[in-house]
């Protein structure tokens, strides 16, 4: 009867990784395959992210190429040649407006790299991203 008692007693207890903890299974990413297989789509993908950046650059570079081809008229008058107002733009003016480009194109550089990287990256895989299924 001892035995028999504890037998019913006795529980099995069954651990597991919790639900949220388990790793799902790499889903296949194609644009991440097309790309690192270097096939057409890929190229195309690349190409694509080539192209935004150059658009981005020529943008920065035409805004620059205005802001320093400007400057020569401001300095065509004979009265402004000899003034303050050369030094006030050259040493004051042209910098920050530099750096506002600069900052743009950084900007627009960084966007342009963040939207490929979610093109090319499994939803599920992204920070802070949970999958209702997990």
């Amino acid at each position: 009867m001892a035995g028999e008692q504890q037998a019913v007693g006795r529980r099995e207890v069954v651990t597991g990784v919790a639900r949220r903890a388990r790793r799902r299974v790499a889903a296949h990413t194609p644009a991440r395959s097309e790309i690192s297989e270097q096939t057409s789509v890929g190229a195309t993908y690349v190409r694509a992210l080539m192209r935004s950046q150059l658009r981005a650059a020529l943008g920065a570079l035409a805004a620059l190429a205005l802001l320093v081809g400007a400057l020569p008229l401001v300095f065509l008058g004979p009265r402004v040649a000899s003034g303050p107002l050369v030094w006030v733009a050259l040493g004051l003016l042209v910098y920050p407006v530099m750096w506002l480009i600069a900052r743009c194109y950084v900007t627009r550089a960084e966007r342009n790299e963040a939207d490929f990287t979610g093109l090319v990256t499994d939803p599920a895989e992204a920070p802070g991203s949970r999958r209702a299924d997990a």
